[in-house]
């Protein structure tokens, strides 16, 4: 009817899904539906129905939830992913049934017992943006809920979501005292736990860190990429760091503008990235330590090595370089393929499908598994937006430390892979000559990161393992 009256309201709105569900199904279709309506059963509609929430829909993996207030529909949010992160304990990583929840707080249109426009689609879109376990609110919904819930904030700034016109700024929730507990395998002990705190770098941007195992200290400098909580469960870094925490207390933290650290910033610059390592440290309270870098951060360790020679007591080196692209670029064709791949990241790098970001993965885990290539690609979506991925990107290309190589007075290894094709061995090669005094191992194999089931994983353990009782 022309004049019937469309029935709106303002209503705080939860969307849910299961993250990598397609993957889950294909793994064991009947053990995944029978787990997922577990999980509904004895904790999601208890949970809901507690905070007097109502569902509107449920289909397959999805389902979309009306609460009477925003404060009713976080702390659901929170309390199911608490609960979910502790039925996961035990459950292995490949296995695990994580809920990426999306928060929103908009004007509705009520047609039956259906929910509809764009307050409804903003928080479907920003459930598709969440981490697993992870839950994304809206500012409108930040707003009301601040200061009324025992849980941190992480300002993702204005996000450009599909089919809404005008970007949405967005946070990440986490609660407070929250992490993660991923179990090695073969290893029935009490798994190992990572701890995340944050810090303020001397421009007051906010930086996340981890620590986890025990025993002497050792950092792992920033690179591009990180994320604390998704590569702690990820086939990329899992076993790189569940091995070093398996005899050190392991330090790792995410650079500004990347991961769980704050991604909208005045500054990102090569000076702020050795000034950020830090006030990690100094906020982590080690005063003497072996410093790993990997890929750029290599650079960013040879600067604060060099700046603070009593700081660092091991330097350990792999997949680095001294020059980034622009800097060791041999002609104009090299700097113009540069510069096109920045105006390409601008374009593709926040896209839904990941066309684009497969360019990155092809080059940097070239012997990946289909798997591994699946995460690395959403681990760059999950990572950063694409501003500051560009601007990531364009100040790794200018990096130059061939003035502070020479001044590292601790003892030195540096590894590299002899067909890496995103830093060329000859560039590990350079680096490790204009350090008085390092070791060098080539290794084999052809992926920019060391992967669990190459041969050169083994090697690389073996190597930092006797240099730092050396």
């Amino acid at each position: 009817m022309a004049n019937e009256r469309v029935e709106r309201k303002l209503a705080a709105i939860l969307a849910a899904d299961v993250a990598g569900y397609s993957r889950l199904m294909g793994l064991d279709e009947e053990g995944t539906l029978a787990s997922l309506k577990a999980h509904r059963r004895e904790l999601l509609d208890g949970k809901i129905a507690e905070h007097r929430g109502r569902i509107v829909k449920s289909t397959g993996d999805g389902i979309l939830i009306e609460f009477p207030s925003v404060v009713d529909a976080t702390r659901c949010a929170v309390e199911v992913q608490h609960g979910m992160a502790k039925r996961n304990s035990r459950v292995a990583p490949e296995r695990r049934i994580e809920f990426r929840v999306g928060i929103n707080l908009g004007d509705i249109i009520v047609e039956g017992g259906d929910l509809y426009g764009d307050g409804v689609n903003i928080a479907a879109r920003l459930e598709g943006i969440a981490e697993p376990n992870g839950i994304c609110i809206s500012r409108q919904v930040f707003e009301q809920i601040d200061g009324k819930l025992a849980v941190s904030y992480r300002h993702l700034g204005p996000q450009q979501l599909k089919n809404i016109a005008k970007p949405v700024d967005v946070y990440a929730v986490t609660p407070l005292g929250a992490a993660s507990a991923i179990s090695a395998p073969g290893i029935t002990a009490k798994p190992l736990q990572q701890e995340i705190k944050y810090c303020r770098a001397s421009d007051g941007v906010r930086l996340a860190y981890a620590t986890v195992g025990k025993g002497p200290p050792l950092v792992k400098t920033a690179n591009w990429m990180n994320h604390l909580e998704f590569e702690w469960e990820s086939p990329i870094w899992r076993h790189l760091f569940r091995t070093l925490a398996s005899d050190h207390t392991l330090i790792r933290y995410d650079a500004r503008g990347n991961g769980m650290s704050d991604w909208d910033v005045d500054e990102i610059s090569f000076d702020r990235w050795v000034e950020d390592l830090g006030a990690v440290v100094d906020a982590a309270g080690v005063e003497r330590f072996p410093l790993l870098g990997i890929s750029q951060g290599c650079s960013v360790s040879i600067a604060y090595a060099a700046r603070h020679p009593e700081r660092v007591s091991h330097l350990i080196l792999y997949g680095g370089f001294t020059m980034g692209r622009t800097r060791r670029a041999k002609n104009e064709a090299e700097r113009q393929k540069f510069a096109a791949m920045a105006t390409l990241m601008r374009l593709g790098w926040g896209a839904e499908t990941s066309e684009f970001r497969q360019l990155f993965t092809s080059q940097f885990i070239p012997d990946g598994t289909k798997e591994q290539a699946d995460w690395f690609n959403e681990l760059q979506r999950r990572t950063t937006s694409p501003e500051s991925a560009v601007r990531y990107y364009e100040t790794v290309g200018n990096i130059d430390v061939t003035d502070e190589v020479g001044r590292v007075v601790a003892p030195t290894l540096v590894m590299h892979v002899r067909g890496d094709a995103v830093v060329p061995i000859e560039a590990g090669r350079e680096m490790a000559a204009g350090i008085r005094g390092a070791r060098f191992v080539a290794l084999q194999g052809k992926n920019h990161l060391i992967l669990e089931h190459e041969p050169a994983a083994e090697r690389f353990f073996e190597e930092i393992k006797l240099f730092l009782a050396e």
